[in-house]
């Protein structure tokens, strides 16, 4: 509603101005006050349908058009003070240098301002606009961790109150994945696209999509683009590449690892507590099978080789904590099979 009454009043002040301009006595024919009051009317038309075309504005971007064209005013100013000694007075030349050198000032003023925008700032007046972030620090997205699937069951359960960003270049690379000619790839990628979806329609997730492209990213690949954006960020990384993590470690940058999470979630199981699990297969020893709990953990179990297919009670022995997880070591509680039977 602001907005409108902005635009209507904005019409309206253009077509005064015009009416002013009527005041002055210029010779011609009859049509053209009514020229003037409608190219006036058709200029503010013209600003306010690019205005509305364009809804997605990026401060800095406005901040510097506009700072730049008030140093290129403010030099081409001071330069004219500083030659108006030297320049013939009434010279018909006078108005015309002005604007030449006006539109070159200007115009370099801004482009400078547009390419350095990133790498040094003025405390007043050029000034970074950055949107309060929820929470502490956000979180930068990685393929693996959006293709896993369970970052978005993790962030339904509202313990996520990080802004989650989620970088152009990582979105382009899944839609890579998505247009795959593999159908294992292809399928990896729509489901991490249905992910994203899930996490953007999030009620209780601020989402957004960070698409601008910083120097430092030129000719990186894109691990190091996602270093490079959590530092200019000040925000982590979560992931489920191993790589990345090491990398982004050496870089001094926090990394959230969802398979870290997921094992410290497991449950804790000690020498002596008794469960029930299915035996699926043999194992490497002469009277071992294997089994797995709910979370995937693996249980080696003594005794269980030549009882496949069978759910038995169990009695924890040991537990052995690897690089790919935890595992358990029992054996069969034949007290408790003979109870039960």
């Amino acid at each position: 509603m602001a907005l409108l009454i902005l635009r209507v009043c904005f019409i309206c002040v253009a077509a005064g101005i015009a009416t002013l301009l009527l005041r002055i006595d210029i010779s011609g024919p009859a049509y053209i006050p009514y020229l003037v009051i409608f190219g006036s009317v058709l200029m503010s038309l013209g600003v306010i349908a690019v205005d509305i075309f364009t809804p997605r504005k990026q401060i800095e971007v406005i901040s510097g058009v506009y700072f730049g064209l008030l140093v290129g005013v403010l030099m081409t100013y001071i330069l004219y003070l500083a030659l108006a000694p030297l320049i013939p007075a009434n010279s018909p030349y006078t108005a015309p240098t002005l604007l030449l050198m006006g539109s070159v000032l200007c115009y370099a003023c801004t482009s400078l301002l547009l390419q350095t925008k990133d790498d040094f700032r003025f405390v007043i007046p050029y000034v970074e606009f950055a949107r309060d972030l929820k929470g502490l620090r956000p979180i930068v997205l990685d393929t693996s961790a959006i293709i896993d699937g369970r970052l978005a069951e993790f962030a339904e359960t509202n313990i996520i109150e990080s802004q989650l960003v989620m970088p152009g270049f990582v979105l382009a690379e899944l839609q890579a994945i998505a247009d795959s000619n593999d159908r294992l790839r292809r399928a990896r990628g729509r489901r991490g696209l249905d992910i994203l979806n899930r996490l953007r329609t999030q009620p209780n997730i601020e989402f957004q999509i960070y698409d601008r492209e910083l120097p430092e990213f030129a000719g990186q690949p894109v691990d190091m683009k996602l270093v490079i954006l959590a530092k200019h960020l000040e925000g982590k990384i979560i992931t489920g590449d191993f790589n990345l993590n090491k990398v982004a470690k050496v870089h001094n940058v926090a990394v959230v690892n969802l398979n870290e999470i997921a094992a410290s979630l497991r449950p804790q199981f000690l020498p002596g507590e008794a469960f029930e699990v299915r035996v699926v297969k043999a194992g490497e020893g002469p009277e071992q099978g294997i089994g797995y709990l709910d979370d995937g953990t693996m249980v080696v179990i003594e005794g269980g080789r030549h009882r496949i297919n069978a759910t038995l009670p169990v009695v924890v022995t040991s537990t052995l904590q690897t690089q790919a997880g935890r595992m358990l070591f029992a054996k069969v509680d034949d007290a408790a099979i003979r109870s039960g039977a």
